[in-house]
């Protein structure tokens, strides 16, 4: 379980950090005030990918395992 947790804890953060500068780059450019627009989407971000990651991981891997 400790290791779920940690999984699911780095992944949701590599994730989450590298989709909202995308998706706020992608609306917005390099504006300014881009990097406190960023964090703010992170912020909303994290706590969704992790909860997520966590309830729909473990099927998702069983899933993928069915084609490796």
């Amino acid at each position: 379980m400790k290791q779920r947790i940690a999984f699911t804890f780095a992944m949701s953060l590599v994730l989450s950090t590298l989709m909202s500068c995308w998706v706020t780059y992608l609306n917005l450019g390099l504006v300014p005030d881009f990097l406190l627009r960023w964090g703010k989407a992170f912020v909303l971000a994290w706590p969704a990918a992790a909860s997520i990651a966590f309830v729909f991981g473990p099927r998702i891997q069983r899933w993928s395992q069915k084609f490796a």
